[in-house]
């Protein structure tokens, strides 16, 4: 806390969560992300904890299930593919309540793709990814001082609320370095206090069990409404966005991760031209700052969405602003690059039609 570190994005994501209190981490390589489980093979064993090369995506999650069973603070990684590979895995641990923690360094898509940057993902990271009616905490970072320093605050919110949590970036940010300051003091483990649901050998505690089903007649309802409110009170005190020049923009670009960072760029060209322009950046994925959102529309003209995937989080744009106003995109899909110029020009050409009075129509 308080050096100053330069490193890469993947390296940081792991060595905050070890700081974090991470002790156990299980995971198969796959690029853009082999950095984490690369740097975790001999972090944790300097830490103290476990690091175990999986089998397969499949085994690693699993693995996960097992160690968060004990109370554990674990961690997985992947990208894509290989995230898609544990979502079996990560519904059971949402079905069994354990905060897991995750993170997926996203290559383009569908299939096998590339290994460049995409965001491709978002649908499946926000929607819970796998079967059932589960949500997961979605943390997206925009640098590599946030790909740092988020793990805390996955862990956190998981255990608080018995959730899986992760981490949603791309390929960009995992390779990409920069100086990272730790805002966290590093937490032992041996002294957070370990959860009354957790697995373990103690004398003279009642029985425990940890598991993902309930077979008596509507329990796994009764267990699945449960859940629903905690997810109820997640969406009302754990959203957060970042905004940039908001107050008296015409136009608010709203962009999360580096295609955040690419609308800084255009922001600062469209500023220096006169234009009133701002920048909406979700760092919460779900929950969505729809109430943020909302705020906004009631001040602006239009907005832009800015994404490296072929329009998703703008559903949940749209959603929040309620057609109040009207809400465009401007897209890249399976990893080719945003560049700020780019987005600039669709600013340009998106308010020229505002002054003209040309109908803004929705893509």
């Amino acid at each position: 806390m308080g050096e100053k570190l330069l490193m890469k994005g993947n390296e940081a994501l792991a060595e905050g969560a070890v700081r974090a209190g991470c002790r156990f981490f299980a995971g198969y390589p796959i690029t853009p992300q082999n950095e984490v489980p690369e740097y975790m093979s001999w972090r944790l064993s300097e830490a103290g904890g476990t690091f175990i090369q999986a089998e397969s995506e499949v085994a690693a999650i699993n693995m996960l299930y097992g160690a968060a069973a004990t109370g554990t603070r674990t961690m997985t990684s992947s990208s894509s593919p290989g995230i898609s590979l544990k979502q079996e895995g990560v519904s059971y641990c949402a079905g069994a309540d354990l905060p897991i923690f995750f993170a997926n360094v996203v290559r383009g898509g569908p299939g096998l793709g590339n290994i460049s940057g995409s965001q491709g993902d978002y649908f499946q990271s926000t929607r819970g990814g796998g079967h059932g009616d589960y949500r997961v905490f979605v943390m997206a970072p925009n640098s590599v001082e946030e790909m740092g320093n988020f793990p805390l605050k996955c862990y956190e919110t998981a255990e608080k609320y018995r959730v899986p949590a992760m981490i949603l970036a791309d390929g960009i940010l995992g390779q990409m370095m920069e100086p990272i300051e730790f805002k966290f003091e590093a937490i032992d483990p041996k002294q957070l206090k370990a959860p009354d649901w957790a697995l373990g050998v103690n004398e003279g505690r009642p029985k425990r069990i940890v598991r993902s089903y309930d077979l008596r007649e509507g329990a796994l309802e009764h267990l699945t409404l449960s859940r629903a409110k905690r997810y109820k009170e997640i969406e009302d005190k754990e959203a957060l966005c970042e905004e940039k020049m908001t107050e008296d923009a015409d136009l608010i670009l709203v962009a999360y991760g580096t295609a955040s960072r690419v609308c800084q760029a255009a922001l600062k060209m469209a500023r220096e031209s006169g234009l009133k322009v701002g920048l909406a950046r979700p760092i919460t994925l779900w929950p969505f700052p729809k109430k943020k959102l909302s705020e906004l529309s009631a001040r602006a003209k239009s907005l832009l969405v800015v994404e490296m995937s072929l329009g998703q989080m703008i559903e949940d744009v749209k959603l929040a602003v309620e057609c109040r106003l009207s809400v465009h995109l401007h897209a890249r899909c399976s990893g080719a690059v945003l560049t700020g110029e780019e987005v600039f020009q669709a600013v340009q050409g998106l308010l020229k039609k505002s002054k003209k009075g040309e109908a803004l129509c929705s893509r």
